[in-house]
């Protein structure tokens, strides 16, 4: 390992954080923690090392500080914790689908089926991966499941068809392709109630604390203007962002027609693929509606992740892939230890308290502003709070009821758009950090997206998404009530 500046940034983060005076209301032992926390995101947007090394290496030295559980078979516990969290493993799974849809070829005939239809721009690439994604949305709660399972294996075979390569070619068009489509699950995510988990967490702690209840087409509705903007807008942004090096390619639609012919009918193995992925699908939007009953389950109910290892196993049994395979997936792993390390840490910050520390801190202030102005600043707060989140579900179970509670305070403030807005930034957000959300890791670790501009795309994105929510849905929701 080659030492640099970047190698040692983090631990000046670290030093300079840890030598602070420890702010009021806030304890040693909290306060260094957190040095560790902003050390790890350092080496993450730096690059100091491998990123599962970086989390791996900040998990340890706060396992061994003892900061979240001083006992050391406790604090041990607290280390691999995030190591049996189901979207740790659907995330995996979705690496391992990747691998079926290469090796039994199906990735590639979809792709090649895409390129030739709307292959002759790289623009309408982008439309045809924002579209797939979403068509799959309203039906599918896990946008992990949706776009890692799905949608990133099919798009991941386009840019090898323009000589698109992770590393140094990943510009020709690899990074637009590849952005398009995880900027794109971020939008899907908040336009439908049922594209993502955590929206329907969200309600149920809003009708407990503040007695609102909102149904699928409210949601929609409320939302509407602003995702159905960004659905038509996001590819062209990424365009503009991503400036992809190959603009048109007239000569690649008659070359995939060509390789389609050279490929000749589906064979064995992309048959047994196909079905397994459609059993997927069945499975995930069938198994996480308790209102519809799935044959062979035994309940009506499956977990998304279970749904992964019943494929996996269904493609080792059929020989799509082999366990080699799966052992072999260098760039899954070192999500696996990346997001996992990540999902802890964080998750430490909420139980140590720190989260509840900085939420109180900023709400105290807003009790006496005009209700305008506390709730753009109340939702400004959830929105971008959550860089410290590595979990959406996490994040609306420890800042939503604060942020509910303090605008409830605010006399003259309507509770009922101050809670909508922040409900419908919950898929938003995820676009904002390698981090945020179940498919991010997977983009982040597809070596077409670089390390640095995975950061400073998801902070243009952020922004641009932020804004509309302000500008779009809160005249919006003030206007229809």
């Amino acid at each position: 390992m080659k030492w640099s500046w970047r190698t040692f940034a983090p631990l000046l983060v670290w030093l300079v954080i840890y030598l602070v005076p420890v702010p009021s209301g806030l304890n040693a032992n909290q306060w260094h923690y957190f040095a560790v926390f902003a050390a790890v995101i350092t080496g993450l947007i730096l690059e100091s090392m491998p990123v599962g090394a970086v989390g791996l290496i900040g998990l340890t030295v706060a396992g061994i500080g003892g900061y979240v559980e001083h006992d050391p078979n406790k604090s041990l516990r607290w280390m691999l914790g995030g190591f049996s969290e189901s979207t740790v493993w659907l995330i995996v799974g979705a690496f391992v689908f990747s691998i079926g849809y290469r090796k039994s070829g199906l990735g590639r005939r979809l792709a090649l089926l895409l390129v030739r239809g709307l292959g002759r721009r790289t623009i309408g690439l982008g439309y045809a991966v924002a579209f797939s994604d979403l068509v799959l949305a309203p039906a599918t709660p896990s946008n992990t499941a949706r776009s890692g399972g799905t949608i990133y294996p099919i798009v991941s075979n386009i840019p090898r068809i323009y000589g698109s390569e992770p590393g140094p070619t990943a510009g020709k068009i690899g990074t637009f392709v590849m952005w398009t489509a995880f900027a794109t699950t971020a939008v899907t995510s908040s336009l439908f109630l049922t594209a993502l988990a955590p929206n329907a967490a969200a309600l149920s702690i809003a009708k407990k604390l503040v007695n609102i209840e909102v149904g699928w087409s409210q949601w929609f509705i409320g939302f509407a203007p602003l995702g159905i903007l960004l659905l038509l807008l996001v590819p062209l942004l990424s365009y503009l962002v991503c400036r992809p090096e190959i603009k048109e390619s007239p000569e690649i639609v008659t070359w995939s027609e060509g390789e389609l012919a050279k490929m000749g009918p589906p064979s064995r193995h992309e048959w047994i693929m196909a079905v397994l992925v459609v059993l997927a699908m069945f499975l995930w939007i069938c198994g996480s509606n308790p209102n519809i009953s799935v044959p062979l389950l035994g309940s009506n109910f499956i977990n998304a992740t279970t749904v992964v290892f019943v494929v996996i196993s269904l493609m080792l049994l059929s020989g799509v892939i082999a366990f080699e395979d799966i052992v072999a997936e260098k760039s899954a792993w070192e999500v696996f230890f990346y997001f996992t390390s990540l999902l802890t840490l964080s998750s430490g910050l909420n139980e140590i308290g720190f989260i509840k520390w900085v939420a109180e801190g900023y709400a105290k202030p807003l009790s006496g502003t005009s209700p305008l102005v506390g709730m753009i600043l109340l939702v400004t707060f959830f929105f971008w709070i959550h860089y410290f989140f590595s979990s959406i579900t996490s994040h609306t179970a420890a800042v939503l009821p604060v942020v509910l509670a303090v605008g409830s305070s605010i006399p003259g403030l309507s509770v009922q758009t101050l809670m909508l807005l922040c409900v419908y930034s919950l898929g938003l957000m995820g676009v904002i950090s390698p981090y945020a959300t179940g498919p991010a890791p997977m983009y982040y670790g597809s070596g077409y997206i670089g390390k640095g501009d995975f950061w400073k795309f998801g902070l243009i994105f952020g922004l641009i998404y932020f804004a509309g929510l302000l500008l779009i849905v809160l005249p919006w929701l003030q206007m229809i009530g």
